[in-house]
């Protein structure tokens, strides 16, 4: 049958058969682990070398430092809206549905938070910043550290284009490597319906349905806030562009299923920037946006944080007025963005969040802990959906997109008469890895 060529459909089966096994054989959990930890670390191999190749050969084609810059400062001030936007959401919607009202505090297990709260108060946000610079890029490289790798790879552009033709050689070479790690990347991409089966069964095995039912409200609460934030909110932003979301999210639909099966937003980073190169957006705006983005536009997360400590002081029966919660939301701001990239990092925003605050007990992260698991696939798939909007957004307000190409492999509208088998877009040679007649990979 054609359509179980279709990757989609195979990673939707993975899926479904990885809910189905774990259900029925959860002592098999830990080996969906590694089944679905094995594909990830797959993908996060590749990684620090794509976010590096290709930022700089993005920065090095600009002949433009000031363009560059330009982009990603426009980047920086987007996410900083719209992540202000998703916590004003995550507060607003909380307050409405009141999801923590009447939820009993009897079990909670203080032991359960403590490894937390201890990663919390180490937490400096001065060496945050400070740990932007890379002290050793090789170790850097090694650990997989997005933001070390992206700051090395600007400075990397930027020296490249100083030299002139003299560098030309050098991003020719570049680019032959980029295209070789994009090969790769398409041969793992193939397996990730096994990776979709193992993380599912470990999810369903480890932490089965049950935890769903006790905290169902706030889970069903959160879940409707993200809908309404990708569909309306971003979906009004799409369209004063006048692109569709519907259609984007169709496009990026393989993507979303990995996501969903392995509850991380990494698992699917390089695909996500080899298709808004393969879309049309230039290799610039995808090199800075996208990486960055997985730092600073976590719009899913931004929610859920905001939504939890709500959540928590309506089960600790702690009032808060208004500009209690608007101070909550000036602490996420920053606290969102400390933890970036730290393994368990929304418990431990949470915690420092919660310890700035003082009033709600961060002994209530422990209700938490139970659907961590299910609430970190709808805040990744929200983070995944967030980056790619912003990247077609700063695209198409910078001129850096192939508007046709955009069109045609996105929309699916004809494509108008011109050549396509060299590059689209003069900054995306990427272009040519996609097939724009059976728009698939």
């Amino acid at each position: 049958m054609k359509i179980l060529k279709k990757l989609y459909v195979q990673v939707l089966i993975g899926v479904v058969a990885g809910i189905t096994v774990g259900y029925f054989f959860p002592s098999l959990s830990n080996a969906g682990k590694v089944i679905g930890h094995g594909y990830i670390s797959l993908i996060k191999m590749l990684i620090a070398p794509l976010i590096f190749f290709t930022i700089t050969i993005g920065i090095a084609n600009t002949g433009s430092l000031k363009k560059a810059g330009r982009i990603g400062g426009k980047a920086i001030i987007y996410f900083e809206i719209v992540s202000t936007i998703a916590l004003l959401l995550g507060v607003i919607i909380a307050n409405i549905f009141q999801p923590g009202s009447g939820l009993s505090t009897n079990n909670l297990q203080a032991e359960d938070v403590s490894k937390y709260v201890a990663a919390s108060s180490e937490i400096s946000w001065s060496e945050f910043f400070l740990h932007l610079i890379p002290s050793n890029i090789v170790d850097s490289f090694a650990k997989g550290d997005i933001l070390q790798v992206l700051v090395f790879s600007i400075l990397f552009g930027i020296g490249l284009s100083k030299l002139d033709t003299e560098g030309k050689p050098v991003t020719r070479s570049f680019e032959r490597i980029n295209k070789v790690l994009f090969t790769i990347l398409n041969m793992i991409t193939r397996l990730s319906p096994i990776g979709a089966f193992g993380g599912m069964l470990y999810t369903i095995g480890e932490f089965g349905f049950e935890t769903i039912i006790v905290l169902g409200k706030l889970m069903l609460t959160f879940y409707i806030t993200a809908i309404f934030f990708i569909f309306v909110l971003l979906g009004l932003l799409m369209r004063y562009y006048k692109m569709s979301i519907i259609k984007l999210l169709k496009y990026i639909k393989e993507e979303l299923l990995i996501v969903l099966g392995s509850s991380s937003s990494e698992s699917v980073l390089p695909n996500i920037m080899m298709k808004m190169e393969n879309a049309g957006c230039s290799r610039t705006v995808v090199g800075l946006v996208v990486p960055t983005g997985y730092s600073f536009n976590l719009d899913g997360t931004s929610i859920y944080l905001s939504m939890a400590i709500l959540f928590l002081a309506q089960v600790f029966k702690v009032p808060l007025d208004l500009w209690q919660q608007l101070t909550i939301v000036g602490i996420l701001l920053i606290t969102s963005k400390g933890a970036g990239g730290i393994t368990g990092s929304g418990f431990i925003v949470l915690a420092s969040s919660l310890a700035a605050i003082k009033v709600i007990p961060v002994e209530g992260l422990a209700l938490l802990i139970g659907i961590d698991r299910f609430m970190s696939e709808a805040r990744s798939i929200t983070n995944v959906i967030g980056n790619t909007v912003a990247t077609v957004i700063i695209a198409k307000h910078e001129k850096q997109i192939d508007t046709a190409l955009y069109y045609s492999v996105v929309e699916g509208k004809p494509m108008p008469e011109r050549a396509i088998t060299t590059d689209s877009y003069n900054d995306n040679p990427q272009n040519v890895i996609y097939n724009v007649q059976t728009k698939e990979i």
